[in-house]
Parts: structure tokens; sequence; C-alpha cells
């Protein structure tokens, strides 16, 4: 059974999941620079605020150290009950940004990758027999 699992491990597509995804994480977290950093403050200033995720509801009770607080951040550490609908918009905002990069790239790689050619079906084993049959009747008739 050790063996087997070896052999499975050792696959070449369980190998090739095992880099995506250690590169999926490193992609995810520069999307993630790009949407907080940088697309996210610019569309928070065209709404009239500076961060999307600091766009919330309160539901609950907040704490008298806290009251009057904005800092989504510090009221949520408090386990203060929150509607986050900006921190919301950012992560799919988020997800759009990496769908489309990841779609621009296959796109990319279709482009530049030759397509395969269609192999030939392989031949019947009773058809090869016939034509092997055929082929030495042919060369024992000139001989």
């Amino acid at each position: 059974m050790l063996n087997e699992f070896k052999a499975f491990i050792m696959r070449g597509n369980v190998l090739d999941l095992a880099i995506a995804v250690i590169i999926g994480a490193a992609f995810g977290k520069i999307v993630t620079s790009l949407t907080e950093d940088i697309l996210m403050p610019v569309i928070g200033k065209v709404f009239g605020g500076l961060d999307f995720s600091s766009y919330f509801l309160v539901l609950g009770d907040v704490p008298a150290n806290l009251e009057g607080s904005t800092d989504y951040a510090a009221l949520k550490a408090a386990g203060v009950p929150l509607l986050g609908y900006g921190e919301f918009v950012t992560q799919a905002v988020n997800f759009l940004i990496v769908a489309f990069i990841i779609f621009l790239l296959i796109r990319a790689v279709n482009r530049v990758m030759p397509k395969a050619e269609e192999a030939p079906a392989a031949e019947a084993a009773d058809i090869a027999l016939l034509r092997e049959i055929r082929d030495e009747l042919r060369a024992n008739r000139g001989a």
C-alpha cells in the first residue's frame, strides 16, 4: 500500500497540481495587493470614500470604548456583529480580476501553443494482419 501511495504522489499530475497551488497562492497575494492597494482606493474615491472595506452596518451592541468607531477591523476584533458589504465588494472585485487575468493567460497560451495534429486512428488488428499477408504475397510473386 505504501508503494502504491508513493507511485500516486510521484505521478506528474499530482506534482503539477502542487506546483500550481504554490504559484496560485503567490499570484493570489499579488492580485490581493493590486485590489486592496491600487484599485479599491480609486474605486472608493470615485464613490466618495477612501476605503471600500470600511463600509459596513453594525448589527449589534458596540462596546463603550469603540462607540462611534468606523474602524471595521477593530469592531470585528471586538466581536461586534457587522454586515461588511464593503469587504464583500472588495473580495468580489478581487475574484473578477483573478478570473479575468486567468482568462487572458489561457487565451494567450492557446494562441502561442501549436494546435495538436489529430493522430490517425489506430488500425484494427485484422486489417493490419491482412496488409501484412498482402505485402508478403506481393514480395513472393516478385521473387
